[in-house]
């Protein structure tokens, strides 16, 4: 088996305003440092509102739809811009990430990865932040916990900033544990070790900035332990690469061979605890040499050990 790929057109056309990070241009980096590999290519489906309201109440999705502007952009918050095909767009991040959880569920594939945007991972319950409409990887998570009956799912976050929304969207979920490594203070502010979760079930990793390799590997390697002990049915990840010691939004220093040691232990986890089962998804990572390099490197983990 080969690792599965989910994008579409439609995340291009999300558009920024000029100058904003989050921009077309990443995925197009993506897609590029990927074009060689020998991946299973499938289009992100549309997700259905029901989806949706899995982790985001009804008026919250209304208020969304209400705000998309004719032309041009409309704010949601000092960050978060609404284009006329961004909802379709984070539709379609959400739609492949239930997708990939079925197929990975269903046994097609030991794994996938997702190349979509917006991001998701800051997007709280009735609140659009940090370029994050849709919490795309938490509700893959109530996805495979509500319709597919796990048990126990593990969500990780390695971008470099904490996954806010995620925490959020999942605070008071038992069946789905937590772990996000972060810098510290950096926006968009949360993740003190103190933030545990309804029933202890999140573990936050905050890091200093400048503090590199060994500080990562340190906060990682308990963490993964306790992980371990949790044995999760199936393993989500949200991928951000904004830890690279390029990117100019963050400054962790991470190496691209970092990461390349971080696939290499959530695999190692999973597959002692759920058969190799992870579905990735993009989040930040906004210097686009070193996104492209990173998720290349991410990638090539996925497809080796999901063989």
């Amino acid at each position: 088996m080969t690792t599965l790929f989910y994008s579409h057109p439609d995340c291009i056309a999300h558009a920024e305003p000029p100058g904003h990070p989050e921009q077309a241009a990443r995925l197009r980096a993506v897609e590029a440092a990927l074009a060689q590999s020998r991946l299973d290519r499938r289009d992100a489906p549309l997700a259905d509102g029901q989806s949706v309201l899995r982790c985001h109440p009804r008026t919250y999705l209304e208020r969304v739809a209400a705000t998309v502007p004719r032309e041009g952009w409309a704010m949601l918050d000092g960050d978060t811009y609404l284009a006329p095909g961004s909802v379709a767009a984070a539709l379609r991040g959400v739609g492949a990430a239930c997708a990939a959880v079925d197929a990975v569920l269903a046994g097609a594939a030991a794994n996938a990865f997702i190349a979509t945007r917006p991001p998701g991972h800051h997007a709280e319950t009735d609140r659009a932040m940090g370029f994050c409409l849709f919490g795309t990887v938490a509700i893959a998570a109530k996805h495979a916990l509500d319709h597919h009956g796990l048990g126990r799912v593990a969500v990780l976050d390695f971008d470099v900033h904490h996954g806010n929304g995620t925490q959020d969207l999942l605070w008071d979920e038992a069946r789905a544990m937590f772990v996000s490594s972060h810098e510290m203070p950096l926006y968009p502010g949360t993740g003190s070790p103190g933030e545990r979760g309804a029933y202890g079930q999140i573990v936050n990793l905050p890091l200093r900035g400048g503090s590199g390799r060994a500080a990562m590997r340190a906060a990682w390697e308990p963490a993964l332990d306790r992980l371990a002990e949790f044995r999760p049915e199936l393993i989500l990840v949200s991928a951000g690469f904004d830890a690279h010691e390029e990117d100019p939004l963050a400054s962790l220093e991470w190496e691209t061979a970092d990461f390349v040691w971080l696939t290499e232990a959530i695999c190692d986890l999973a597959d002692g605890t759920c058969g190799g089962r992870v579905v990735s998804a993009l989040e930040g990572g906004y210097d686009l040499a070193a996104l492209g390099e990173s998720v290349a490197a991410h990638v090539e983990v996925l497809e080796r050990r999901g063989r």
